[in-house]
């Protein structure tokens, strides 16, 4: 009987050995690649006091505060920002580039937490201004505006540049660069230029929404450029990038290029260093008065 049994099953193996073969195989693949994607799909916080939203951006709902060590499963990927579960089953949002940040923050402050765009005037063939000596306002923008995107970092600020290199984007294109990437804030850098040279000199910031913070973020970034040259103040200007777009934004005259005083300014590391760094200080002063953060 016993020899019965073993020869009926030796029979069943030979003739099903391939197809047993081939389904053992396919559910060895199946929990491999099940355990790589729970294993993707989990992550540890590396830097302490991440608030976690109840939606995701900046204007969701504080819950809680993430503390550094704690072991995440991401649920969903949204416009930058993650929805995760914690151990105890509660779920919310964070900002995903701070998540995955390696490098320590000081502090996590709302310009943290902020989608940021900048945008550096003109570029490609559009040149801009010229100073006396010739000099293309689109190299400067493009200067300043990368110092700008440096000195954010240092904040763990998620930057989004309209242009990182000489070619010409389209002005109607701007504008839906910050609708399209969910920005907080957009900044738009220029320099000025007046009709006949030296005729001007000074600095400018312009806003043209009232009501939608524009005018409130003018004023505060305004207020930290403290820059050797004279500050004009904060005016409504009428220019597309600023009027087109949907969130608070601002644009920049950091100087006239076609005034020499200026321009040695403008083009000194030394001056494009010190708007560089107060800038990101006007934005967190807005910010601080805008978002509520997890306590």
């Amino acid at each position: 009987m016993v020899k019965k049994i073993i020869q009926l099953i030796k029979q069943w193996l030979i003739k099903f050995w391939a197809p047993l073969a081939i389904v053992i195989i396919m559910l060895s693949t199946a929990i491999s690649l099940t355990v790589i994607m729970l294993h993707k799909q989990q992550i540890t916080v590396q830097i302490p006091n991440l608030t976690l939203r109840k939606q995701y951006g900046l204007n969701g709902l504080p819950i809680s505060v993430l503390k550094k060590g704690e072991h995440l499963q991401i649920i969903e990927k949204k416009e930058g920002w993650y929805q995760v579960r914690r151990d105890d089953e509660s779920t919310g949002w964070v900002a995903g580039w701070l998540l995955k940040r390696k490098t320590p923050l000081k502090k996590v402050t709302p310009l943290s937490e902020a989608t940021v765009v900048l945008d550096p005037g003109h570029g490609g063939s559009d040149v801009g201004s010229l100073s006396s000596t010739g000099k293309y306002e689109k190299t400067y923008t493009l200067q300043l505006a990368k110092r700008v995107k440096k000195e954010l970092a240092k904040s763990g600020t998620r930057v989004i540049m309209t242009r990182s290199t000489d070619k010409l984007v389209y002005l109607a294109n701007i504008p839906k660069v910050a609708e399209n990437k969910h920005a907080d804030l957009f900044v738009s850098f220029h320099f000025d230029s007046a009709p006949s040279k030296n005729q001007a000199t000074g600095y400018t910031t312009y806003y043209y929404h009232q009501n939608n913070g524009s005018y409130a973020l003018a004023k505060s970034v305004n207020t930290a450029m403290d820059l050797p040259l004279t500050n004009k103040g904060v005016e409504f200007g009428d220019f597309l990038v600023i009027r087109q777009n949907t969130v608070p934004a601002i644009l920049l005259e950091s100087g006239y290029m076609n005034n020499k005083k200026d321009f040695n300014y403008i083009k000194s590391k030394k001056y494009q260093a010190k708007v560089a760094k107060a800038v990101p200080v006007g934005l967190q002063n807005y910010l601080t008065q805008q978002v509520t953060v997890g306590q």
